[in-house]
């Protein structure tokens, strides 16, 4: 008998037409008339383009991924030929965009690992298979960011620069933003060596008690980069209540979402898409 699942939960809904499966968040659908946005779900469809990285892609794999693009904006009202996708590289750079400029791919000419924009139609894409991938929304000012945060860019706080660029280029409230995290690896899976842990002890002992976020297991450490976005949102000033928790594990729900530990090499890429209408 086919397996029935369903990821929906009080954040966000699991839609599935068709062959087409994505995730919305229900906080961000109170504003269907402004933007429109999801996150694919699958690890039969591949958003892997030519990026500085991955290269390797046939003519053919290239092609079947920019269908899956295009049919997944065609779901969400959102313009494929718009689509900007950020040149991930796991940095702290986050740009602000107001055209397509993009070379021969999906992919922005600039490195980075963040986009913003207040221009409509225009849809910024970001990829993952376990890292953090945010997506910001303030309804005042009207304007959307979609921003890749590895370990290494949640290291760099690339989500709190994501707020000050809002906030200094668009004169952004950090109050009136609304952050959403998609399906990524979670504590149970983020398991790293001394060598990382130090890195995070280092940068994050002034949040406090380091035991909130960090846990020792045997001679691994967990640690938990979804609090410790949260924690940062927050002293950003982002409000509590408007930093909305998808609560997936891309590592637990490996049938459904891609995962770079779960996968290994040849693994896919998930999407996450925004757009202002």
């Amino acid at each position: 008998m086919e397996e029935i699942y369903d990821l929906s939960n009080e954040n966000i809904i699991h839609i599935k037409k068709g062959e087409q499966e994505y995730i919305q968040f229900r906080k961000l659908l109170e504003y269907y008339d402004i933007i429109s946005h999801c996150y694919s779900v699958g690890t039969d469809k591949n958003y892997r383009t030519l990026n500085i990285d991955l290269s390797n892609l046939t003519d053919d794999e290239y092609k079947k991924n920019l269908e899956n693009y295009k049919t997944l904006c065609i779901e969400n009202n959102m313009d494929y030929t718009k689509i900007l996708r950020a040149r991930q590289a796991h940095t702290d750079i986050v740009i602000a965009k107001d055209n397509i400029e993009k070379n021969k791919t999906l992919d922005t000419t600039e490195l980075a690992d963040g986009l913003i924009t207040d221009k409509r139609n225009l849809v910024l894409a970001t990829t993952n298979a376990d890292c953090i991938l945010l997506l910001f929304f303030d309804p005042v000012k009207k304007v959307i960011a979609n921003t890749h945060s590895g370990w290494k860019g949640t290291l760099q706080e690339i989500s709190v620069k994501t707020i000050e660029k809002m906030k200094n280029e668009y004169g952004c409230n950090p109050k009136d933003i609304i952050v959403c995290i998609c399906p990524s690896i979670r504590k149970c899976h983020f398991e790293v060596e001394e060598d990382v842990y130090s890195l995070y002890f280092d940068q994050f002992k002034k949040l406090g008690d380091i035991n909130v976020f960090i846990e020792k297991k045997g001679n691994k450490w967990h640690i938990d980069t979804i609090l410790i976005n949260r924690i940062i949102l927050k002293n950003a000033g982002v409000l509590e209540e408007n930093i909305i928790d998808c609560g997936i594990c891309s590592v637990c729900n490996k049938n459904y979402i891609h995962s770079y530990r779960a996968e290994g090499k040849g693994y896919g890429l998930a999407a996450a898409l925004i757009c202002l209408k």
